[in-house]
């Protein structure tokens, strides 16, 4: 039955050994001597399992996935040594001749309670617990070959929704009437349904339409363009606006297929654009092309930021670029992966090189107060000779 309900490929037993592996070289190599995850990406990456448990990883040896709900289903999602727990005190019963007062403990800090982090604390009667979080960020970076497969699929969804949106896209429409129905056809060509960002307070919708005045509209989310939406409680997303002739039209959507996300974004026009929108669309596809011809295995990330600043500024364009006043944002791309905020950071003072494996979001948009946005979001895939796309879905500006 489970066969029959879940159609996604399970994680490789390969793809799960080697990721512990590497995280127990990097424990190693910090002294660390096991590592607690708890949080459901963490545990999804380590187990390829997503049930409710704790993973316990020493430096050496077996991982112990101790599975309070759902014994049965995790038993076909992971290829690791399980045991049964009813909470977190019989962990700790399990755990109990691993543990002594000179071991350090590496746990995702950044994702987890204070409260949870003092109950741990307590359960495992030790103060030496370290943030293993950049560790594992860093590991997660680089993609496996299965890794990029589900990123491609869920890539194809993307292209799907987009062809879509140029047939049902019209004037006198709600912004939220065309996500909905879009948000209707990635569900049906397989969208898991949402996505997932790390930090407190992220949240992250799967489409997001803005245009005109609904474009220039910036919030509490660290992104270019957040639209306004039908709630103060949200505060981003399509709103109740209608789409008008003759003003770009954005449609930003993640693609999400077996916990892996994608994300691109295309203009739409009803009727033609004024020049400000094509100089700053002509911009956009030039910075999206020179990141494309440049990028590359070694290549520092702080250049390839720096090379689309210098066309933005070149163009006049650099006020309006990636937001304007206090709206704007420091970065022009983000990793991509089980979150859609991952490293790499394209910023200016993020130096991470780049290595094959690599996957990255790159979105050069520029904003216009009072007149609207525009701008175009590609996924890329870092390669020794170049950066390959993800999708083949085309950039150019979609006139209805």
């Amino acid at each position: 039955m489970y066969n029959k309900l879940n159609t996604c490929e399970l994680t490789p037993r390969k793809d799960i050994e080697n990721r512990i592996r590497h995280l127990q070289a990097e424990m190693a190599k910090q002294g660390i001597s096991f590592s607690i995850i708890l949080h459901n990406v963490g545990l999804f990456y380590f187990t390829g399992s997503i049930q409710r448990g704790v993973l316990f990883i020493p430096v050496d040896g077996e991982p112990i996935y101790m599975v309070e709900k759902n014994m049965e289903r995790a038993s076909i999602e992971t290829p690791l040594k399980m045991t049964p727990i009813r909470n977190n005190r019989d962990a700790r019963e399990i755990l109990h001749d691993k543990l002594n007062n000179r071991n350090i403990c590496g746990m995702e800090l950044d994702v987890l309670p204070v409260l949870v982090f003092e109950k741990w604390k307590t359960l495992l009667g030790m103060d030496n617990i370290v943030d293993i979080s950049p560790t594992v960020r860093q590991l997660r970076m680089v993609k496996s070959a299965f890794e990029i497969d589900q990123i491609r699929h869920s890539g194809r969804i993307v292209s799907q929704v987009f062809v879509k949106a140029g047939e049902i896209v019209r004037a006198n429409a709600k912004e939220v009437d065309i996500a909905a129905m879009l948000e209707a056809e990635g569900r049906m060509l397989g969208h898991q349904g949402f996505l997932r960002m790390r930090g407190l307070n992220q949240e992250m919708l799967n489409i997001y339409i803005t245009h005109g005045y609904s474009g220039t509209i910036f919030s509490g989310c660290d992104v270019p363009i957040s639209g306004f939406g039908v709630t103060h409680a949200i505060a981003q997303g399509p709103s109740i606006q209608v789409l008008q002739q003759d003003m770009p039209i954005l449609i930003d959507y993640g693609g999400g297929y077996n916990g892996y996300i994608t994300d691109e974004t295309r203009v739409y026009v009803i009727g033609t654009l004024k020049e400000i929108f094509k100089k700053a669309y002509d911009t956009a596809r030039e910075i999206i092309d020179d990141a494309a011809a440049f990028g590359r295995v070694g290549v520092d990330a702080t250049e390839i930021y720096g090379r689309a600043l210098r066309l933005a500024r070149r163009a006049h364009l650099e006020d309006h670029f990636m937001g304007y006043g206090k709206g704007k944002v420091s970065f022009i791309g983000h990793g991509l992966g089980l979150e859609i905020n991952e490293w790499p950071v394209i910023t200016a003072k993020h130096h991470t090189v780049l290595q094959e494996g690599m996957v990255f979001a790159y979105e050069p948009k520029f904003i216009f107060p009072g007149e609207g946005a525009i701008g175009i979001e590609v996924d890329f895939i870092v390669r020794k000779n170049g950066l390959e796309r993800v999708t083949d879905s085309p950039v150019d500006i979609h006139y209805l």
